[in-house]
This record gives structure tokens, sequence and C-alpha cells, in this order.
């Protein structure tokens, strides 16, 4: 696409995200990729709770990209942000939902595009023996994704991030089981340490590129697709709003020509509801 060929893009990540966006943008848009190693993402929120996140996903991908730009002083940026949890139609099967978003100030884009996968090892469980916590390793396919350790899920404090090898998983766990008898293990989410995710977001990119060839049918401006997020999915018992997301908006930045799609189910299981389970 000419209006990007020869551009530097500034991929905004510090988990190597640009191990499988680089090569697809580089390839397929005809952008020259570059990362800022100093530029924290971790500021708008961690998974594991540190830092928490005030934003939906939409408005994280922008602050994310507008931080990265003003920081690098560029018009060009890409970022990803993925939510993990029950998936919204399958009940008991976790998912990867991963947004893709790419903002050009030059030409006034916002490209974002979605994609919801079970393939993903998301997931975490109080251990107490080594027993336990082998088993759980195992299962999600550790050495090769990483794992966390802390006292408890809702703990935010000692906690052991990256942990990709035996010895570091046992002596964190004996630590922390000498100090607090009990012990919670959970995949590491971060791209880094998580090759399940990054195919996730490499089919993202995917996606957007493809989007960005699709042009919106008033003015034939790149990037016909989502561009925001409403929550308040309907409780299916009390008709409470909940915080899933119940559409998706697309809006075109140069013309203003919108189309806006309800998710399926139209209606949220009644776990998800404040009201029904406080």
């Amino acid at each position: 696409m000419e209006m990007f060929k020869n551009r530097k893009l500034l991929i905004a990540t510090k988990h190597k995200k640009e191990r499988v966006m680089a090569p697809i943008l580089e390839r397929e848009l005809g952008v020259i990729c570059f990362v800022d190693e100093n530029f924290d993402t971790d500021e708008l929120g961690t998974f594991t709770g540190e830092v928490e996140r005030t934003l939906d996903p939409i408005s994280t991908l922008q602050e994310k990209c507008l931080r990265a730009m003003r920081k690098n002083n560029c018009d060009l940026a890409i970022a990803s942000e993925g939510s993990f949890g029950p998936h919204p139609s399958l009940f008991f099967v976790n998912a990867d939902d991963e947004l893709v978003m790419l903002l050009d100030t030059r030409h006034h884009l916002k490209i974002v595009e979605r994609e919801l996968s079970t393939d993903t090892n998301y997931n975490g469980r109080e251990v107490r023996t080594e027993e336990e916590l082998r088993a759980f390793a195992d299962e999600i396919q550790f050495p090769s994704h990483g794992l966390i350790l802390r006292k408890s899920a809702s703990e935010r404090i000692d906690i052991e991030k990256g942990i990709t090898d035996q010895a570091h998983l046992l002596k964190t766990f004996h630590d922390l089981l000498l100090k607090y008898q009990t012990v919670y293990v959970e995949t590491d989410m971060r791209a880094m340490y998580n090759p399940s995710r990054l195919k996730v977001i490499e089919q993202a990119t995917i996606k957007l590129v493809n989007r960005m060839k699709s042009t919106y049918p008033q003015c034939d401006t790149p990037g016909f697709g989502v561009t925001d997020a409403k929550r308040g999915l309907e409780c299916d018992v009390c008709g409470e709003p909940t915080q899933l997301v119940k559409s998706y908006v697309s809006v075109c930045s140069n013309c203003n020509y919108s189309v806006e799609q309800t998710v399926i189910p139209s209606t949220a299981n009644a776990m998800y509801c404040n009201h029904c389970n406080p």
C-alpha cells in the first residue's frame, strides 16, 4: 500500500511482540518496523494486577500508540492488547481475545482488528505439593510457556514472573510454600513467555493487514472495521448490564460513516453479572 511504503512503523511493546508482527507488516505494507526498548507498556496495566487497568481495551490500545508516538516523535504506530478468560459463548472454555490497532496520525487513520481464539493455555490453580505443581506445569506446556507464582490469585506482592526452568520453579515454590503454606501458580500471559499467545497475535496482525486492504464504502478510506467497543451486555436472568462487550462499532475517521454490530449471544450468562453474582 503506497501510503505506508518506506515509512517507519513503531511497534509499541515491551514483550517482544515484534517477533511475529514485524515480518507481516514489513512484507505486506512496505513499512520499516522498530521498537522503543525503553517504552513501558506496563504503565497502562499488568496482567498480575500490580498496576490496575483503568481503560477499556480499545482505549488502552490507543493510549499505547499515542504515548509511544509522542516519545519517539513519529506518526505511525501499532499495538496489541489481550484479554483472557471464559469464552463469551463457549461455557467452561478459556479464550484469548486479542485486539490490534494501527494508528496513523498523518492520514488520520485508526484501524482495529480482533482475533478471538480458544488456542490458549490461560489458567491458574492453588497448589500445595510438588506433584500438583508439576501436573499444572505439564498441563500448560512448561517450560516452553512461562509460569508465575505467588501466595494467592489476589495477592499483589511476592510475585515471581517469567519462570521458565525447573530449578527456578521448584525453588520459588518451596520458598513461597514455607512462607505462606499455599502457592498460586498461573500461566505467564506476557507474549515473550507464551508462544500460544504469540500465534494469536500473529493471526490478529494478518487480519489487520487484510482489513487495511478493505475500504469504507462511502469514501474509499482503508481499514473498514472495528474502531470501538461498547460494554453493557445484559444479563440473561435479571437484564442488568454487565461489563461484557455488547457491540462493536466501526466509524470512518474520514467521512464518519458508522456501522454497529451486536455480539452473539445477545445476552450474558448470570455468572458475569454483578447483580446476580456479586
